[in-house]
């Protein structure tokens, strides 16, 4: 890989006079810059300058004896070990140790239907498709390197919903949880990328965790243990989500704090929507 390398100063507002050393390769532009604490502008003003295409990052990088900036849970292991640390907040009390919400009870409890699981799983479809036909029609680099990742579930959902017609089940139309979700995403996709990573992330990670433990519940209650294709996938489960995890850290290296904390933000707003897709698994 071809690296050059710039020495030069720039003056910046209310600042000292910084030093910066400028490294170009075949991936991106990154522009390092070591500065005294003592500067008076706010630090947002120093650390990126991005061209349309974001390709140039500019990280600013405190000299030594300085006092270290706030840390964020989970973030030295990279960022998606910081939404993971938010994730597990939004979980129930008694599930996770880290959880702060109140319990709905045990999903063990709760009393399954076909009429419930179908409208489950024709509102999940929709989400999924929306997501993954955004994020392959899209040109965004930020949503490069989520494409085809293995993780796809419309394509499984599909036959699923096929079996159950196969069965003689009336196949329903999506719902207003499904539809509202999907708009949503289609409303952030291009104008709010790292609102819609955060959706990216809990779609497929929780999908791949508690999605999975709830298949497994319903399976057993009121499928005579029959496994679904919407819980299973090419390969090994554990790879493919290493994989996209670090598609997602490279993604975020490129965002300011500001914009990783407006990420983190938008997970309420997951929770909440998938909340509703969930519920009629309880009806």
């Amino acid at each position: 890989m071809a690296t050059s390398r710039l020495n030069a100063s720039f003056l910046f507002p209310a600042s000292r006079r910084l030093d910066c050393e400028s490294y170009v390769s075949l991936r991106a532009k990154t522009v390092t810059i070591r500065y005294a604490r003592t500067i008076a502008a706010p630090r947002h003003h120093l650390v990126r300058r991005a061209n349309e295409d974001r390709t140039l990052v500019v990280n600013a990088v405190a000299v030594a004896g300085e006092k270290p900036e706030r840390s964020y849970p989970g973030e030295p292991k990279g960022f998606v070990e910081e939404i993971r640390f938010v994730v597990m907040k939004m979980h129930p009390r008694g599930q996770v140790k880290e959880g702060k919400n109140e319990s709905n009870g045990l999903v063990s409890s709760w009393n399954f239907t076909i009429e419930g699981y179908l409208k489950f799983l024709v509102d999940s479809k929709l989400v999924f498709e929306t997501l993954e036909r955004i994020i392959n029609e899209s040109t965004l680099q930020a949503y490069a390197g989520l494409k085809n990742t293995g993780l796809e579930r419309t394509e499984n959902l599909g036959r699923d919903l096929e079996w159950f017609k196969e069965q003689g089940y009336e196949i329903p139309e999506p719902m207003a949880p499904g539809k509202i979700y999907s708009q949503h995403l289609k409303n952030i996709a291009e104008k709010d990328p790292q609102a819609f990573i955060c959706h990216f992330y809990n779609i497929n990670f929780g999908h791949s965790a508690g999605g999975r433990m709830i298949g497994t519940k319903v399976s057993e209650k009121i499928l005579d243990n029959k496994e679904l294709e919407f819980y299973k996938w090419d390969g090994q489960l554990s790879e493919l989500l290493q994989n996209l995890s670090e598609e997602l850290n490279k993604a975020a290296e490129l965002w300011t704090r500001e914009e990783k904390n407006h990420c983190l933000a938008e997970t309420e707003i997951s929770f909440k929507f998938y909340w509703e897709i969930v519920r009629f698994l309880m009806s």
